[in-house]
């Protein structure tokens, strides 16, 4: 049989029940703590409160790096700029607008010379129609050819005033190609003649007086055409037969170039000193032709773009850091289109940290162009 348990003193059970409570005790407090503990800290995958400042979208402020960039860029260029000549920034609509200028100024003067040639044939034929009796006068085939090919040519020119082109840059903006110019002449003024588009200089009255004077001997040989073309008119009016109608083919072909060179004068708008006169406009651009003679050209591109980069951390927050990117390339040629330089150049900044609160940038930062750069820790 098996031996009989003794019975334990009621003094240790108490003592063991009061032992199991204070464990049971304990473990309550500790897991009430841990459950405390864990209700103060967020989630893992938590949301951003209402009112924190999200970085995320801070990548324009990255343009201030790469505008940073486009100075440092503007700089390199220019030491590679040949110091004995001066350079001037090709812009489109300049260029175009200084080859239309140079081409009424030549087609007032052709213009001119071969309506003054055309007059003197046609008094001499008049003069040998004149006389009664007198035989019929040579006059070349061409002054039935109405009106030549080159009166149309030169009335058209000013059409070439009325298209607007324009130059686009990419990534920065539209004035990426103007701050890139602006850059350069901050780099290296005294070897620039120009930078292309905008500003064209006050008008040079000299230059444009000269103009008008060409328009006015055109104007005066346009006088002495009509006078043949009144004169040929009586003369037809008295005769009869085959000279009637060689006299009338001869009038009407010296009249198709009236008009031609009617429509030509009233096409530069000589009377207007504004943008809608072409002769006005032709002035200022042969100005800005005569600024950048000899000149070498510089045909670039620039595309900047700003980068954000920022960091999550649970306990610290989001942080950001800005970078830039700058992408140039550039052709260096002579004006009749040789190439004289080119390159392609890239640049990407080393990223700043930014407190939103101002610090960790620095002054140089905020003010103007950054101070030195350092890397965002890990």
């Amino acid at each position: 049989m098996p031996c009989p348990v003794p019975a334990q003193p009621a003094s240790d059970l108490a003592e063991a029940r009061a032992r199991l409570l204070e464990a049971e005790t304990r473990q309550a407090i500790a897991e009430a703590e841990r459950a405390e503990l864990l209700a103060r800290l967020p989630p893992a995958q938590s949301k951003p409160l209402a009112g924190r400042v999200d970085t995320r979208e801070f990548g324009a402020a990255g343009l201030a790096r790469a505008f940073d960039l486009a100075l440092q860029l503007a700089s390199e260029v220019c030491a590679v700029l040949p110091p004995d000549r001066t350079t001037v920034v090709y812009d489109p609509a300049t260029a175009q607008g200084v080859v239309a200028a140079r081409s009424v100024d030549a087609a007032l003067f052709r213009l001119a010379d071969e309506l003054a040639a055309r007059n003197r044939e046609l008094a001499r034929y008049i003069e040998s129609h004149t006389p009664p009796g007198s035989s019929a006068g040579a006059l070349p085939l061409a002054w039935l050819a109405t009106p030549p090919a080159t009166l149309r040519a030169v009335a058209d020119l000013a059409a070439l005033f009325k298209g607007d082109v324009s130059a686009a840059g990419i990534g920065y903006g539209e004035g990426a190609r103007a701050l890139f110019a602006s850059a350069l002449a901050r780099a290296c003024p005294e070897r620039l003649a120009g930078l292309g588009g905008g500003y064209l200089g006050e008008l040079d009255w000299t230059r444009h007086e000269r103009l008008l004077g060409r328009v006015r001997a055109l104007g005066g040989h346009r006088a002495n055409l009509a006078q043949h073309i009144a004169t040929l008119d009586r003369l037809a009016a008295g005769a009869k037969g085959d000279l009637k109608k060689e006299l009338a083919a001869v009038g009407n072909a010296a009249e198709a170039q009236l008009k031609a060179v009617d429509t030509f004068i009233e096409s530069l708008k000589a009377g207007e000193a504004s943008e809608k006169s072409p002769l006005f406009t032709a002035a200022r651009y042969l100005g800005q032709a005569e600024r950048s003679l000899d000149a070498l050209v510089l045909d670039a591109d620039l595309r900047l773009e700003g980068m954000s980069i920022v960091r999550d951390n649970l306990f610290t927050g989001q942080r950001l850091g800005l970078s830039g990117v700058a992408f140039l390339w550039y052709r260096l040629h002579e004006t009749d289109g040789r190439l004289v330089r080119a390159d392609a150049l890239r640049r990407i900044s080393a990223p700043i940290e930014v407190d939103l609160r101002g610090g960790e940038a620095g002054d140089g930062f905020w003010s103007g162009a950054s101070g030195q750069s350092r890397s965002l820790p890990d």
